[in-house]
């Protein structure tokens, strides 16, 4: 099994979904994967988020799908039933990395201050999510950062669009971004299929558009 640093470099947007089920899921995850964006984290804030993973875990050929918005220990088990790849928090608590530690499942904890980020590394995490993004600094606060704390990396997300992600691609500590936009509603409900997989090929440009820097 992949660690969460590998499923993190495999492309620099992680879309961030909210599914009602299989039917909108699969057709959607096919289009984020051709667009040439295969990871994928599906919050659980619909009835339908876990059906619509395992389905996607059985369904689309390259996809790997992680489930995100866990804030509870016994949802890392639904998540390992449903065949999930890794599981995403938007913060952390003792409870939830005992449950990551049992699952054994690759997971990315939520940050939002330095002293979260030492706790963590404490505890042999590299790899963090920087939530609620935009709210809590931006790119400005992940720089600052890089200095005192060489290694370690954020998948910074919440509040992240097109227009801002390159800001976050180009720090030697951002692997990638997770951001909502490559599926927009309207889009959605219009089954517009090919319209996603653009707006997935042009996210998946953005590494190579945006170029690490110091």
């Amino acid at each position: 099994m992949p660690g969460i640093g590998d499923i993190l470099d495999v492309a620099p947007v992680i879309p961030v979904l909210t599914l009602e089920g299989p039917k909108d899921g699969v057709p959607i995850a096919r289009a984020l994967v051709a667009g040439g964006l295969p990871v994928l984290e599906v919050t659980l804030r619909t009835a339908g988020a876990l059906e619509a993973v395992r389905a996607i875990a059985a369904e689309v050929a390259g996809a790997t799908v992680g489930v995100g918005t866990v804030v509870a220990a016994s949802q890392f088990v639904q998540a390992q039933q449903a065949g999930a790849g890794f599981v995403v928090s938007p913060g952390h608590t003792a409870d939830l990395l005992a449950a990551a530690e049992d699952a054994g499942l690759p997971y990315l904890p939520g940050m939002a201050t330095v002293s979260e980020a030492l706790v963590l590394a404490e505890r042999g995490y590299r790899d963090l999510k920087f939530f609620p993004a935009e709210a809590c600094g931006g790119a400005a606060f992940l720089r600052a950062l890089y200095a005192p704390l060489p290694r370690l990396r954020f998948c910074p997300t919440g509040g992240i669009d097109a227009g801002k992600a390159a800001a976050y691609l180009s720090l030697p500590n951002v692997p990638c971004v997770g951001g909502s936009w490559p599926v927009p509603v309207p889009a959605v409900r219009s089954a517009s299929w090919g319209q996603i997989e653009s707006l997935a090929r042009a996210a998946a440009a953005l590494r190579s558009a945006a170029g690490p820097t110091a």
